[in-house]
């Protein structure tokens, strides 16, 4: 079956109930699908927002739809014109583009206009009480709420005091405007919710046209409304808002937004709270939002994640009613399966034992053909320096070898990736015993692949040249918490006290010269070690690679 709309074609999927909710409304002729992405400019993306930036945008997309970008600024204190830069640079580094740009701030005339017609229908009022006065007088779950002794003054005196609130007669916090609604309501947001607060501070928008600002529930159903947002999706946390959201467009006689719940996305070892990011950065915990640790979009790209790879979670994750925790090694699978297809191979040392091919030409410096990427032809070859002196990792190389052990040993024979079988003769040793270098032998004839005698082994290892190879310094990520859930701590304990000391090891590696002009953020696959890409803090005379992911999953196996 296929799904026919705006003569859009659109191949069928599995389905979740956001889809099959679309389709029932298709099916009864409502064909126009309109959906927005609304963040506040308070701070960096994480990786949940990019999972609603894939459902709002792709959503629109799958049914031949639009989907907005509207930046809920209704709080001067805490936004920020860098904040509505970021926000914009990673929704279209994941591939999206919005139909339109708009701000909550571009309709604070109209929802002024519309605070006033709700005040003459006698369902606003303006409140003289502090907002502790008003938390304290809202009651509990289980005990209604106290009326406000402002609750019945008349529309006269309350039209009079809302527009002096605008004029700016009165300072921060001794008024606000509430909705009269129903202060023994079972849905404490129905407690008389607060529409305006006075807030004498300078907008990045408005500058200081204002200085009372709409809240979150009221601006939100009609800024929908105003764009005539056929699918509001929100996170799970706001279904007990949504009657409030229908409350104000009712009232109004607005256009009819409608608002839809999913679950939001929770991942092993991270945290999602921007407070608590926001402290981590604050205090120097991490070298800033785009920390390649951190969740936020920025630091996912800065690590080396793909858009696909972060695309192909969302969809993987797919959409749930009910709030669940996504293993991160999901996340890691998607941007490995990525890699793998697109990021071109090169060869790295971050351990080095130096070997010395005492049979090699000192003078003699060849070239070996590699391959770049054998899942994708087009990506070519690239040329690869050998010479008497190579690095090889120090993990292939054991002087006391177990059966099976397949890599270098004293007596064995192992060969070079691209290159060469050697064989090791001789182990040389410091004054303590730790080994400093190995002196083999290469067989002049095993360079095409094969050797002078027909002979294979089962060993193969990477190397770099070691008048070549360039120094770098190598960056390893681990997670940012030692613990699948950061909050799980002892009583009296901090979800600080779960921050993983090894989350990032600053290590050294000799790299193959073909990674000195590696543009910034460019996957590679270190063969044999791990995905890597060149750090925004490196500089031709100080290069920095980050790990983006292990080529295998080690992390959960060391940590059972």
């Amino acid at each position: 079956m296929a799904i026919e709309t705006n003569d859009t074609t659109i191949k069928e999927k599995p389905s979740n109930f956001l889809d099959e909710i679309i389709q029932e409304s298709i099916a009864k002729g409502e064909t126009r699908v309109q959906t927005r992405f609304p963040p506040e400019p308070n701070g960096y993306l994480h990786i949940g927002h990019a999972k609603s930036i894939c459902i709002n945008f792709g959503l629109a997309q799958k049914y031949g739809g639009k989907c907005n970008l509207r930046f809920d600024d209704t709080n001067p204190v805490k936004e920020d014109v860098e904040y509505v830069d970021a926000i914009k640079r990673d929704i279209h580094w994941l591939g999206f583009d919005w139909a339109i740009e708009r701000y909550a701030s571009d309709y604070f005339d109209q929802l002024y206009e519309w605070a006033v017609a709700l005040i003459k229908k006698g369902l606003a009022y303006v409140d003289d009480q502090t907002q502790e006065q008003i938390r304290e007088t809202r009651g509990t779950v289980t005990v209604p709420g106290k009326e406000s002794p402002w609750r019945n003054r008349s529309v006269e005196e309350n039209l009079d005091l809302f527009e002096r609130m605008k004029n700016g007669e009165f300072p921060d916090g001794s008024k606000v405007l509430r909705a009269k609604i129903d202060m023994a309501h079972p849905n404490m947001l129905f407690r008389d919710p607060i529409m305006y607060r006075i807030l004498h501070a300078e907008h990045h928008r408005t500058g200081n046209k204002w200085c009372i600002y709409p809240m979150y529930d009221y601006a939100h159903g009609q800024c929908d409304s105003i764009e005539q947002i056929t699918h509001s999706i929100c996170t799970l946390e706001f279904d007990v808002h949504r009657p409030l959201y229908d409350w104000f467009i009712e009232q109004l006689g607005i256009y009819p937004s409608h608002q839809y719940e999913f679950a939001r996305l929770n991942l092993t070892y991270t945290m999602m709270s921007k407070r608590r990011l926001l402290k981590l950065v604050q205090e120097g915990a991490v070298m800033g939002w785009d920390d390649p640790r951190m969740p936020t979009i920025c630091a996912l790209r800065r690590k080396g994640y793909t858009p696909a790879s972060v695309r192909n979670f969302a969809e993987m994750v797919g959409v749930a009613k009910r709030d669940n925790v996504i293993d991160l090694g999901k996340l890691e699978y998607c941007v490995r399966e990525d890699l793998n297809k697109v990021a071109e191979r090169r060869m790295a040392v971050l351990n080095p034992l130096k070997v010395v091919i005492t049979n090699y030409p000192e003078e003699k410096h060849e070239l070996f053909t590699a391959i770049n990427n054998p899942e994708d032809e087009s990506a070519g070859t690239r040329q690869v320096p050998f010479s008497r002196e190579i690095y090889i990792e120090r993990d292939d190389f054991m002087e006391v070898p177990p059966k099976k052990y397949y890599r270098l040993s004293p007596g064995n024979e192992v060969r070079l990736r691209y290159s060469y079988l050697i064989k090791c003769e001789e182990v040389i040793k410091d004054a303590e015993g730790n080994v400093i270098e190995l002196r083999c032998t290469y067989d002049p004839m095993s360079g095409n692949g094969s050797s002078s005698d027909g002979r294979r082994v089962k060993g193969v290892i990477h190397w770099v040249s070691v008048p070549d190879a360039f120094e770098a310094e190598i960056r390893l990520f681990n997670p940012l918490f030692t613990k699948e859930d950061p909050d799980d701590v002892p009583e009296g304990g901090s979800w600080e006290d779960n921050l993983n000391p090894d989350s990032m090891v600053v290590t050294r590696g000799y790299l193959e010269p073909s990674l000195k002009e590696a543009p910034i953020g460019q996957p590679f696959q270190f063969e044999r070690v791990g995905y890597f890409c060149a750090d925004t803090d490196s500089t031709p005379e100080h290069p920095v690679f980050n790990r983006t992911v292990t080529l295998k999953d080690s992390w959960a196996k060391i940590n059972k």
